[in-house]
């Protein structure tokens, strides 16, 4: 932590004061994330951390602050990646000094947690909002409400309708975002937490519990589903069987029934259920026994500890969920899952770029997100749709298109250059040349030894 607090400082990153700057960004091309149209040889400017103006750069003068010529680049929104585990288990550690900057290094400048200690992501909300940690924004649901026998430590065990209605109350009080449902709550005590967040008026998002149907959890409020939860059991004439039985890729797939699935996304579509997939995670989950992640390019990213322990120990957990569904049956579901989406997307259900990142295998807080793009377009998504699950939607969930979203004057200026055109090519949102995080900007020297130093972090942990 001392080498990574030691660059911020003399890179000038990170300053405990907010005053205000500015920032020209001149002859960039802009591309506006609703239509995909470019703006060509332009100009933005940015006081504090709003944008001030937008120009053509033949009609612009910068007159103060810092200017940088960004030709032959493009400027698209920042990223957000809306299900995230920050303090998460045991690599809540790491997530100071290691996760959050991996995630501006890699030009996400917010995230969505969906599950992580309650104080220390309190604390970082707040420390990142005053400009003292080096890290994305943050909305956050502290710790998750799960069964009574939950195998996470960042949950809160939930019994009874009481413990639900307690911990909503404890969670609201402390200053949460929002509600995080996992799948291990009982029935009825799922109800009494809808319930409870409807009188507190706090939103619930997250999985669809086991004992509950996906048409209830949608009559219910929920605001959205994780990982695809509750549509496979709605596709199935089994799905009651499912509330309290086992349940699986196998099943999912020998019981799967068209007009089922046609009727529950039509019921998503109707509600505006949001969809978060995290179909990176999915393909990781199902196909955990057939990954090598040695030879995974971006590797020298993630903590020593990870790769030679979390990430093996959780390779056996998985494997032993997955009862006996064999590799090549699990390989359909994941191609079955990539079809899920193209029938959401073809019916208007709105969807969001989610990754699961720290908790997954393999998967690398930051550079998951842009494989989660990827993943996007392999269901058929367009590039430009898949571009806007990480920037025009989660401006569109949170009601805050007055501050995010399409690059425009008066909104926050969390921005990413690219040296390439992502909606020619989705993986050009990998080739990040500079971030500018809440009017601050890293540029591509500071890039470049935020990565170093990462790597030696990683390393050492």
């Amino acid at each position: 932590m001392r080498i990574l607090r030691s660059f911020i400082a003399a890179a000038s990153l990170l300053t405990a004061s907010a005053n205000a700057q500015t920032l020209t960004i001149t002859h960039v091309t802009l591309i506006d994330v609703t239509d995909g149209r470019t703006q060509p040889d332009t100009t933005v400017t940015i006081n504090g951390n709003r944008i001030s103006s937008i120009a053509p750069s033949t009609k612009a003068t910068p007159s103060a602050g810092r200017i940088v010529d960004a030709r032959g680049q493009y400027l698209i929104p920042g990223l957000w990646d809306m299900h995230t585990h920050v303090y998460f288990d045991s690599s809540a550690a790491d997530g100071t000094d290691l996760i959050l900057p991996l995630f501006l290094a890699n030009g996400i400048t917010g995230v969505r947690d969906m599950g992580s200690e309650l104080d220390p992501v309190l604390h970082a909300r707040a420390e990142i909002a005053s400009h003292r940690i080096f890290g994305p924004r943050m909305v956050v649901s502290g710790p998750m409400l799960d069964g009574a026998k939950s195998q996470y430590k960042a949950s809160i065990p939930i019994t009874t309708p009481e413990d639900g209605r307690k911990a909503v109350d404890m969670l609201q009080r402390r200053g949460v975002d929002f509600i995080k449902t996992q799948s291990g709550i009982p029935r009825e005590a799922y109800f009494a937490i809808a319930d409870e967040a409807k009188k507190k008026g706090i939103e619930f998002e997250g999985h669809v519990p086991d004992g509950v149907r996906a048409s209830e959890a949608v009559a219910s409020g929920q605001r959205t589903f994780e990982h695809l939860i509750g549509i496979s059991e709605a596709s199935s004439p089994d799905e009651d069987k499912y509330l309290s039985g086992k349940k699986g890729p196998g099943m999912f797939l020998a019981t799967f029934d068209a007009k089922r699935e046609a009727s529950i996304i039509q019921l998503l579509a109707k509600n505006h259920v949001w969809q978060c997939p995290t179909l990176f995670w999915e393909r990781g989950q199902w196909l955990v026994d057939s990954i090598d992640y040695s030879k995974d390019p971006d590797l020298s990213f993630a903590a020593h500890t990870w790769v030679t322990k979390l990430w093996p120990a959780s390779q056996k957990s998985i494997v032993k969920t997955m009862d006996t569904d064999p590799l090549p049956v699990r390989e359909k579901f994941v191609t079955h899952e990539l079809d899920i989406i193209r029938k959401l997307n073809a019916a208007k259900v709105p969807m969001l770029a989610g990754t699961d990142t720290a908790a997954g295998v393999d998967v690398i807080p930051g550079i998951s997100l842009h494989l989660e793009l990827q993943r996007f377009v392999a269901a058929g998504l367009t590039p430009l749709e898949a571009l806007q699950t990480a920037t025009l939607n989660p401006a569109k969930f949170y009601n805050k298109l007055a501050d995010y979203g399409p690059i425009q004057k008066g909104r926050i200026a969390d921005l990413v250059l690219l040296t390439a055109n992502p909606v020619e090519d989705i993986g050009n949102t990998r080739k990040v040349a500079g971030v500018i995080a809440d009017g601050r900007y890293i540029s591509p020297q500071d890039l470049d030894q935020l990565r170093g130093k990462l790597k030696q972090l990683a390393a050492k942990k």
